[in-house]
């Protein structure tokens, strides 16, 4: 008999654990099971110390917390649900923190300053790219000590491989901060340097990434216009392109490529792109168009056209994977950004599927033993959710209801997504429009903003950070933005945490895989005591 009591409790385990969460809303019993099991799953969680072969950061520029809760449930909506409960994958990463975006000179920051923090461990000053907050912007006079290596550079010298994925310019300031020192971030061509006062000032940002950076093994996003002669034009635009200086960067590369004897591609299309064979190559460069990427919205999915955030990051890991030191990977979804500052949150919301589809793609091909991967934003913006609207209102919709207490004074409706300020904002003497009698849910609608500005502005309250796999338990609390960068070299063993990774391997530090199987084991070892007691 107790034989089978055993059996019988270790049957109980096994399907216990495999109960799922009721979908009824209004059954009470539905939130206790979700309880339940996000309670077990917390218990269940293991600290994992092993040394991270591969380091993987996604940067969602702008993707503040109000644009992850509104993605959530956008993406929840288009899979027919009402949107609420839904779950995106890198909300599923066991930890969770916050970080603070201030700059050394700014209380609300831009992208150039907080990707330095992120990928050199220093808070910098407003524009400034790779360097400490010894740089000011614009100002040529650069003290040598301010230049800081970057993780992508110290990796490098570990002996791992390297890439950079982006929907932005690939000199634009989130990429252009892993490799380049520059105290303007627009100084991104020859032609940028004059513009904005740079010139004689040394080597524009494209510059730099061919001339000192071209180790980087995979490099994917926009931005040909700078590595052209403005004696050529680009074959999609027709516009001309950048350098007045007759330089073309990219033969420059491919000679490059050439000396060193390694397998190299350029491409400039999804067709030549597919084409890539990642386990003949041993570098890539893709400029898939003369500045940004276009909106995934509006992205032309033919072979002539662009590859998707998703596609470039499986190309890319399949080729970086190779390299059994691992490699350190850089991939950011730049056009969350640009879509919140034309007040146009459709296409912010877009985008940030397209980088949660992204995330994925690299769960899927890592394995969270060996991989740390961070999911982050460099700021937010000033982008809300507010009205009270039922569950399951339309996201982009208008809110439903409003009771007759918080109808709006000039009589109209309004969306439950708006701006503090932007392009759409109310100007003085004349009338908000109706938002019932338009499309709110087209690609191009813009949502009312309290402030009429060109250009809607960054917000500065802190954003999340999601991380997973080894070391990911220091992410935990409130952190300087600046930490992200000590926790990846950290778990990596590459740059200024190098030695204190190496005194933490040798001190024994191991990590115990939590998986179902070995939950299993344990129940059947404790059930097994107890028989034989």
């Amino acid at each position: 008999m107790k034989l089978l009591h055993v059996l019988f409790c270790l049957w109980l385990v096994l399907v216990s654990s495999q109960i799922s969460v009721g979908t009824n809303p209004q059954d009470p019993e539905h939130w206790l099971r979700l309880a339940e099991n996000e309670l077990e799953t917390a218990l269940k969680r293991t600290k994992n110390t092993n040394r991270a072969n591969n380091v993987i950061l996604f940067v969602g520029d702008g993707m503040g917390v109000s644009t992850v809760t509104a993605a959530r449930i956008y993406n929840g909506q288009q899979k027919g649900g009402s949107g609420e409960e839904n779950v995106l994958e890198f909300e599923k990463f066991p930890n969770v923190g916050l970080s603070k975006t201030y700059l050394c000179d700014r209380q609300v920051a831009d992208s150039a300053a907080t990707a330095t923090a992120m990928l050199a461990g220093v808070k910098a000053n407003w524009y400034t790219v790779g360097l400490t907050s010894k740089a000011q912007k614009g100002d040529c006079i650069v003290p040598k000590e301010a230049e800081i290596e970057t993780i992508i550079q110290q990796s490098k010298r570990e002996g791992k491989s390297t890439g950079i994925v982006t929907t932005s310019r690939i000199t634009h300031a989130t990429p252009a901060a892993a490799y380049a020192k520059v105290p303007h971030r627009y100084w991104e061509s020859d032609v940028d340097q004059r513009k904005y006062n740079g010139s004689g000032c040394g080597q524009d940002i494209a510059q730099q990434l061919i001339y000192k950076n071209n180790n980087i093994d995979v490099i994917f996003g926009g931005g040909r216009r700078a590595f052209f002669p403005n004696t050529t034009r680009d074959p999609v635009t027709n516009t001309s392109y950048l350098r007045e200086d007759n330089k073309n960067l990219i033969k420059e590369w491919e000679a490059m490529m050439e000396d060193t004897g390694q397998r190299y591609r350029y491409v400039e299309n999804t067709e030549q792109f597919r084409s890539v064979d990642p386990a003949t190559t041993d570098k890539v460069l893709g400029l898939f168009t003369a500045s940004n990427l276009p909106f995934e919205l509006q992205r032309d999915k033919g072979p002539q056209g662009v590859p998707s955030l998703p596609e470039m990051t499986k190309k890319a890991i399949q080729i970086l994977e190779k390299n059994k030191e691992g490699f350190f990977l850089l991939i950011e979804s730049a056009r969350i950004d640009h879509a919140h500052h034309d007040n146009k949150a459709k296409n912010a919301l877009e985008e940030t599927v397209a980088l949660d589809e992204a995330v994925k793609v690299a769960t899927e091909l890592t394995s969270e033993e060996d991989t740390l991967i961070i999911v982050t934003a460099d700021h937010s913006h000033v982008f809300n959710i507010a009205g009270y609207p039922k569950r399951g209102n339309d996201i982009l919709g208008v809110v439903e209801p409003i009771p007759k207490s918080w109808f709006p004074l000039d009589d109209r409706a309004f969306t439950t997504l708006l701006y503090a300020n932007g392009p759409s904002g109310i100007i003085p003497g004349k009338t908000r429009h109706d938002p019932t009698k338009v499309d709110t849910t087209s690609d191009n609608y813009q949502q009312t903003s309290a402030v009429p500005l060109d250009s809607e502005t960054h917000g500065g309250e802190d954003v999340p950070i999601y991380a997973r796999g080894p070391w990911a338990h220091l992410i935990h609390g409130v952190h300087e933005q600046h930490y992200i960068y000590h926790v990846m070299s950290l778990a990596s063993c590459s740059g200024i945490q190098k030695s204190k990774c190496s005194l933490l391997a040798n001190a024994g530090q191991t990590y115990i895989h939590d998986s179902k199987m070995t939950n299993y084991i344990l129940s059947i070892l404790v059930l097994l005591f107890i028989y034989l007691s």
